[in-house]
């Protein structure tokens, strides 16, 4: 088994609506994370098929999937004996087909996937992105709720930020149909219709309900970069009855993240902080080498012997199995007891790190908030030769921290050895020391009461955990920022 610091494969979780939770990892060529690529290890090579050689026609493309699928799926044994494509009219709904035996066994939930090279290189390189600039959110009483504004995009510009319900949508100010009535209507496929579609200057009019009021807002799609760590709420220090505590938020997994965690972790350092909140509450993946970064920044205790990761392919290409050790980072801490703020947007490169600080914490490693997705598998990014702007994420390892732990697909929260329930409070922003979750986090770290993930109803009644859960929106086919960034629109 060879061992690399850095490698080219990654974790990709998608999201669909149902489990709202977008994510992975993924990157360019040559670069990527827990769907994608970055590091030592050498990205694996297309295998070529005589019916795509020099063509991109659907039949042509769904041979070189099948053909791929075949070499390198993590579950072999789930893909059809024999598959007739002309059955499928486009590349997805095929792709869907081959997977459907390892989907309904809770081992790939739509996260092998075809996509676009030209735009998981924007996402993954700079986060790039185009949208209305907000992170969205359905109630279980169908209201449409924004979590979280980027700091560049339309939204925030216009004061459109967490904790605002979007209570109607139209293309003007005289055609505004409620979110209630487009649900009605189509479920949430008619609610995504109805945001339009991924391109800059596409226009909607909301009917818009916060603290200021009831008001209408036009808002324009425009291409905006994501900052990974936020500048308004990133990461802070916390004075929690005069015991600092740190705070790093970490929105997605792309490259630009790697230096902003060493500029907060640099903070927390200076300030000999031992006590941190890693908030992944939204979180759906992203790169394997900043997942990496990050897990090295919470190891200052750590040897560069001590396992950080197993990753495993199948046994016919175990030659490209991998042991990833921890690495040296000039602003690590050494933290004592660690909040990690999770919730079913919590996916993939996320859990990466959490799952691979358990071994070396234990119980002074908890999860706050609610169950993580799921997700401890990774991805592989296969390129088309025939059709330049095909890519294949296709699932072709499996994950397991240094006690070889790697079977959590129903979640994180049965894996932790110390947890704590809590709500995502949108009255607050994030990074408030009195939002729901942050508070949670700072009782734990203080020794203070808790009630854990999965404890009873009336446990939960009795902790006035009553708040309405929520939903992460998801489109159906989302792009890779969307994936990543799951609600992001």
């Amino acid at each position: 088994m060879r061992s690399g610091r850095r490698r080219v494969v990654g974790l990709v979780a998608l999201a669909a609506m149902l489990a709202s939770c977008g994510g992975g990892d993924g990157g360019g060529s040559g670069g990527s994370g827990f769907g994608g690529s970055t590091g030592t290890a050498p990205t694996p090579s297309p295998s070529p098929s005589p019916s795509s050689s020099g063509s991109c026609s659907l039949r042509a493309r769904q041979d070189w999937v099948l053909a791929q699928m075949r070499e390198w799926y993590l579950f072999p044994d789930t893909l059809p004996a024999s598959i007739d494509p002309s059955r499928y009219g486009d590349v997805d709904t095929f792709l869907d087909a081959l997977t459907a035996t390892a989907r309904a066994q809770n081992k790939d939930r739509y996260f092998t996937y075809l996509t676009s090279v030209k735009e998981e290189n924007a996402y993954y390189g700079s986060g790039t992105t185009a949208g209305f600039g907000v992170r969205l959110t359905l109630d279980r009483s169908n209201r449409l709720l924004v979590t979280e504004s980027f700091e560049g995009g339309p939204a925030l510009a216009a004061n459109v930020d967490r904790g605002a319900q979007i209570d109607a949508v139209g293309t003007s100010s005289s055609n505004l149909r409620t979110v209630s009535s487009l649900l009605s209507s189509g479920n949430t496929d008619a609610l995504n219709d109805a945001l339009g579609p991924d391109t800059p200057g596409t226009t909607r009019v909301f009917r818009v309900i916060d603290t200021s009021g009831t008001r209408v807002v036009t808002l324009s799609k425009a291409d905006f970069s994501l900052a990974p760590v936020s500048p308004r709420y990133g990461y802070k220090v916390i004075d929690d009855g005069g015991r600092k505590v740190g705070y790093v938020n970490l929105r997605t997994f792309i490259s630009t993240a790697d230096d902003q965690l060493r500029t907060a972790f640099g903070v927390f350092r200076a300030q000999g902080i031992t006590n941190v909140i890693v908030d992944l509450r939204y979180n759906g993946g992203g790169l394997l080498a900043t997942a990496e970064t990050f897990t090295d920044l919470l190891g200052g205790a750590r040897s560069t012997s001590d396992v950080q990761t197993y990753i495993a392919f199948r046994p016919s290409k175990s030659s490209n199995d991998e042991t990833i050790y921890f690495g040296r980072e000039a602003n690590a801490i050494t933290p004592t007891k660690v909040a990690f703020i999770g919730t079913e947007g919590t996916a993939s490169a996320s859990e990466y790190v959490i799952n691979a600080m358990i071994p070396y914490l234990h119980g002074n490693a908890a999860l706050i908030g609610s169950n993580t997705y799921g997700k401890p598998v990774g991805q592989i990014p296969l390129d088309n030769p025939a059709c330049p702007d095909d890519r294949l994420r296709v699932i072709a390892l499996a994950l397991q921290n240094a006690a070889r732990q790697g079977d959590y697909y129903n979640g994180l929260a049965g894996k932790v050895e110390a947890s704590c329930q809590a709500s995502d409070d949108l009255t607050r922003p994030l990074g408030d020391a009195n939002e729901a979750s942050v508070r949670a986090a700072l009782n734990y770290l203080g020794g203070r009461g808790c009630t854990p993930i999965g404890a009873s109803a009336s446990a939960q009644r009795t902790a006035g955990l009553t708040a309405q859960a929520r939903t992460l929106l998801t489109p159906g086919r989302p792009r890779t920022a969307q994936r990543e960034t799951p609600g992001l629109y």
